[in-house]
């Protein structure tokens, strides 16, 4: 478990430079030059992603019980992750009106993808890890909506074909996590 907790304190930590303002990160920036703070940024992004996946899959390997979530949870995650997945499209099709709507579909989608695991896993793994990126994101979105507002962030429109291939693809790839990329990543398969 300290492996998984290591994890998150080094990723979850390096993607909360933005939390208040951009004062640490351009400090950083300014000391380091552009291209080495990414390089740096990336490295211990990486790190961090690599020990949760290590400390997680340890964690899984002894259990430890929580809570026995109801069979009805894992309708409602199907449905809460067809929603994170068109969140997520919503960071990379430009345009669309959904990103116009929220501003920050990537932390929205981290945010519901955090809480549809949350619900229908009871163990304290689960707990901690989604529990984490909820707690992230929730404070994130927040500050990012806060900075937007102090920095009058403009935000064009959207329109509607973008809009569609947006829900387009986050259906689709909704629908291969479904169907058979969810059990080939996590070992999970979600439909038999």
């Amino acid at each position: 478990m300290l492996l998984l907790i290591l994890g998150l304190i080094v990723f979850l930590g390096t993607h909360a430079l933005r939390f208040g303002s951009d004062t640490r990160r351009d400090a950083l920036i300014a000391r380091l030059g552009a291209g080495p703070f990414k390089g740096v940024y990336s490295a211990l992004s990486a790190i961090g992603l690599v020990l949760i996946v290590m400390g997680f899959g340890l964690a899984r390997e002894a259990p430890v019980s929580l809570w026995v979530p109801p069979a009805g949870m894992r309708h409602l995650t199907f449905l809460l992750m067809l929603i994170s997945m068109v969140l997520l499209a919503a960071a990379y099709v430009p345009r669309n009106a959904i990103r116009a709507r929220v501003h920050h579909p990537m932390v929205l989608s981290v945010k519901v993808w955090a809480l549809a695991h949350l619900i229908c896993n009871g163990t304290l793994a689960h707990a901690i890890l989604f529990g984490a990126f909820l707690l992230w994101s929730v404070v994130l979105f927040k500050a990012s909506r806060r900075r937007d507002v102090l920095l009058e962030v403009p935000y064009a429109p959207g329109e509607t074909v973008p809009t569609l291939i947006t829900v387009g693809v986050g259906v689709f790839v909704w629908l291969v996590l479904l169907g058979w990329l969810h059990g080939i990543l996590i070992g999970v398969r979600l439909i038999a």
